[in-house]
């Protein structure tokens, strides 16, 4: 496990606080939802998440590897070919991003309702 700050608040230990450490942010949860459905090459990811710099990609990625919850296989070819998957350890995760996805889109679907309710 990397060595994090803690802005939290939660007591040392807190489970809730080491999930979002692990998938919090603005493109983990995303490059773990992009990875649910199989393995993927650097460029898919970013053609899956087109707001997403090269290097925030590569930096995101490297500490989802670190974390345990992808692995990064690189074939012995030229060029190299690089490839990132969920271990399974990361599979736990599926469960929570499925949920996420889900709440998203029901929270899109209200605030659609809302702002059509104001027209």
């Amino acid at each position: 496990m990397r060595n994090r700050k803690s802005g939290y608040g939660c007591p040392e230990g807190c489970p809730v606080e080491a999930t979002l450490d692990v998938i919090g942010g603005k493109w983990k949860g995303v490059i773990l939802y992009h990875l649910l459905d199989g393995k993927k090459r650097f460029n898919e990811l970013r053609r899956f998440i087109p707001g997403i710099t090269q290097r925030m990609l590569s930096l995101q990625l490297s500490e989802l590897e670190q974390d345990g919850v992808i692995s990064r296989t690189v074939f012995p070819e030229v060029p190299p070919r690089v490839e990132y998957a969920m271990t399974e350890f990361g599979t736990t995760l599926e469960p929570i991003i499925t949920q996420m996805k889900k709440w998203g889109d029901q929270y899109k679907a209200n605030m659609l309702e809302k702002k059509q309710k104001r027209q």
